[in-house]
């Protein structure tokens, strides 16, 4: 049921006093700044960032003349584009703006795992966007075309504030708070929220929580920082239950999606001279087994999570095939292949550990292009390689 994990109903919004109180108990150092507050935020390193005062400025006036704004994610949203959405029009919604939440995918899914966040009451078919509005802020696209159906719409725009951590983002919009160095777009969001002084209450801490515990991989990769955990237990002050939110992210599946697990992993392939001899591990899905056991895409979504574990490999990647033939591919990296750059030369983007791309190729073909790609990558980050990278 939408909200249940969080108990979003059970109480209104958290003073800081509060919240502050909550944390008083917790070991480490304190945050020097509260919600609210006129101190810089230590909430994430995007967060009081000099460099991005004026943008923080702009982004700002722009919201305070607004009455109506639309916010999008990217297509296939995760929990961080989404949540960050969400939070973010649940906020605004509470300062008296109009607001409309959307993505760019027709039909519009969202992941059952996701089916708990609260204010999905926000959510508008693509179509229901105004062709040109008037202010638009775009949560965790690490590029225009990752905007997909709101593309047009999101450029034609009056203004266009964009909020991501992805450093293969180049740098559209006419707002730019793009911070790589964060663990999650959720985490400028809730730096945005500090700045128009927007309490914590359970539905939106919920909505932040779920974007840092997923972008961060409950909490495990390396870009989690000891600023995201005090950000997180701002959220948990607040009531929110991250055991039942954490149990519906990476505890819960249907059983057709193990038997798709299963078909996965026999058809999964170790290639250990890959990757500048780092090792690749790949498999792919087709649409033929979801459909047979009715599973969804974005329900395999983890599927590389399981991948990913083999030590042999520094590299995973899974192919998952659409309806139409589309293919759309997910990738980690343990860290000696810097996959957003691999990606990047396939179309798509993301992080140097996690990133994606799509392709309407087969499947042989596609990976031979990954694999070209990762030796290209490896050569140029290898200096004995006598590839670009060389000195």
């Amino acid at each position: 049921m939408a909200g249940e994990p969080a108990e979003s109903g059970a109480a209104g919004a958290v003073s800081t006093f509060e919240v502050e109180t909550a944390l008083a108990v917790l070991p480490g150092p304190r945050s020097g700044s509260s919600a609210g507050s006129g101190a810089e935020s230590e909430s994430g390193a995007a967060g009081g960032a000099g460099r991005f005062e004026e943008e923080w400025r702009r982004a700002l006036e722009l919201v305070a003349g607004s009455d109506e704004i639309d916010l999008i994610c990217h297509i296939c949203p995760d929990g961080d584009a989404l949540g960050s959405a969400l939070a973010a029009g649940l906020a605004l919604r509470g300062l008296g703006k109009r607001v409309r939440v959307s993505f760019g995918d027709d039909p519009q899914v969202i992941p059952e795992s996701l089916s708990f966040l609260p204010g999905q009451e926000l959510i508008v078919p693509a179509a229901a966007v105004p062709a040109a509005p008037a202010l638009v802020l775009a949560f965790d696209a690490a590029s225009e075309e990752r905007l997909g159906l709101l593309r047009d719409k999101a450029s034609a725009a009056d203004a266009l504030v964009v909020f991501d951590h992805h450093a293969s983002n180049p740098g559209f919009g006419t707002v730019r708070l793009i911070d790589p160095s964060a663990p999650a777009t959720a985490v400028l969001v809730d730096e945005l929220l500090r700045r128009l002084r927007v309490p914590l209450d359970q539905s939106i801490a919920t909505c932040l929580y779920t974007g840092i515990a997923t972008d961060t991989g409950s909490f495990k990769y390396r870009a989690t920082t000891p600023a995201t955990h005090e950000m997180a237990g701002r959220m948990l002050a607040t009531g929110i239950r991250q055991d039942l939110i954490s149990r519906q992210l990476w505890d819960t599946t249907s059983f057709g999606y193990l038997k798709v697990l299963a078909g996965a992993l026999e058809r999964a392939a170790f290639e250990p001279e890959e990757a500048g001899g780092h090792g690749l591990v790949w498999t792919w899905v087709p649409y033929q087994d979801m459909a047979l056991f009715g599973v969804t895409v974005e329900e395999i979504e983890g599927l590389i999570d399981v991948l990913r574990k083999p030590a042999e490999a520094d590299v995973a990647l899974v192919l998952k095939q659409d309806p139409d033939g589309t293919l759309r591919g997910s990738c980690r990296s343990r860290g000696a292949v810097d996959v957003a750059a691999v990606c990047a030369r396939l179309g798509g983007g993301g992080h140097v550990y996690a990133a994606g791309f799509s392709t309407r190729e087969a499947v042989a073909d596609a990976v031979q292009r990954f694999r070209t790609a990762l030796a290209e990558v490896a050569a140029a980050a290898d200096p004995d390689s006598g590839g670009p990278g060389a000195r």
